[in-house]
């Protein structure tokens, strides 16, 4: 009879202190990450469960939303790529009249990531869900070569109840309304940007990453038949103001004086020849609802911490499609989407 056979070959190691292929390969170095990495920042009760997904109690109507980030440097004054992957969707989900509940997180990586800056990453994500009180449910980790990513992408979908009792979406924007916006516009992609050009402004600016789920919730639970929500991410408040204008056809007219901007961020803008109205805001939100709630609308949320809250403007039914900014001087001249980028993409 011959002898059994020994099967000496070693476990791989999973001692990494970086990203390695393997640890999007599916066996135990993949395993071990998603553990003590992901479900250990997480820690919620579906990840536990290690299975290829999860099932939630939400009541309809549900609202759900997908995002994708990516925004160098990874790190920056006022917040980073995980918490700002949380806050981004959690407005997102707020936008539509909802209170969010849950998320799932899909990671790219790029081997030699370091996985110390990993861990950061993820725990900032996990204390932003804390803060928010969402639940991170599922998700997905993939790794490509080096040299093939750049460093780590997060893409995220979110879910929440929907507590609007009407639809809030552009076509529900009409003639009269007024236009808010929660606070400062352009913090985030100065202070973004400052961080990666290495340009140093007087004022300590951070960005406005932050979630504004409360202050929206505030708002539909007083009764105020709010239209319509949108936060000013990419393309910044012009953006916001123009896609709401051509999707509802109605015309805009803002004044410019209206508008919240910082100084440091003003004088930034003027230094660089940027507009302050398209830089991007990752904790801001423009609302759209009848003039007549207007001043209750400001009062609420300066309550719910959106100290600088103001009206900017209205809905006219003049130039459709058009948002008409007013000068100082009383002038007025179209405030017009990007034609193109005004800088590196910044979320």
């Amino acid at each position: 009879m011959s002898d059994p056979i020994e099967l000496s070959c070693p476990s791989p190691s999973t001692g990494y202190e970086r990203v390695v292929l393997a640890h999007g390969a599916g066996g135990r170095v993949m395993q071990r990450l998603i553990t003590d990495l992901f479900i250990a920042a997480f820690d919620t009760p579906q990840l536990h469960r290690g299975h290829d997904g999860a099932t939630v109690e939400l009541s309809p109507p549900i609202a759900v939303t997908t995002d994708a980030f990516t925004v160098t440097p990874r790190f920056f004054p006022g917040g980073d790529i995980g918490s700002l992957a949380v806050y981004g969707t959690v407005n997102d989900v707020a936008m539509c009249g909802a209170r969010p509940a849950v998320l799932t997180a899909a990671f790219i990586l790029e081997e030699g990531l370091p996985l110390p800056e990993l861990r950061r990453i993820v725990e900032s994500m996990a204390a932003a869900a804390r803060r928010c009180g969402v639940r991170i449910v599922t998700g997905d980790t993939k790794v490509v070569e080096h040299g093939q990513g750049d460093g780590v992408y997060v893409t995220t979908t979110g879910m929440g109840t929907v507590v609007a009792k009407a639809a809030i979406e552009p076509a529900s924007v009409r003639p009269g309304d007024a236009v808010l916006v929660s606070g400062p516009v352009g913090d985030h992609g100065i202070a973004v940007l400052a961080a990666r050009e290495g340009i140093e402004i007087e004022t300590a600016l951070r960005s406005d990453a932050g979630p504004v789920h409360e202050a929206v919730l505030a708002l539909l639970q007083a009764d105020l038949s709010v239209h319509c929500l949108r936060d000013p991410t990419r393309g910044g408040l012009a953006s916001a103001l123009g896609e709401v204008a051509q999707s509802g056809g109605h015309g805009v007219r803002i004044d410019e004086a209206s508008v919240p901007v910082r100084p440091e961020v003003a004088d930034a803008c003027e230094l660089l020849g940027l507009d302050p109205l398209r830089a991007a805001c990752e904790g801001r939100f423009v609302a759209w609802l009848p003039a007549r709630h207007a001043a209750r609308a400001i009062e609420i949320l300066q309550a719910s911490g959106c100290e600088r809250a103001t009206t900017i403007g209205e809905i006219t039914s003049e130039h459709s499609g058009v948002v008409v900014l007013r000068d100082g001087a009383g002038g007025e001249r179209i405030l017009d989407m990007l034609a193109g980028e005004q800088w590196p993409r910044i979320c």
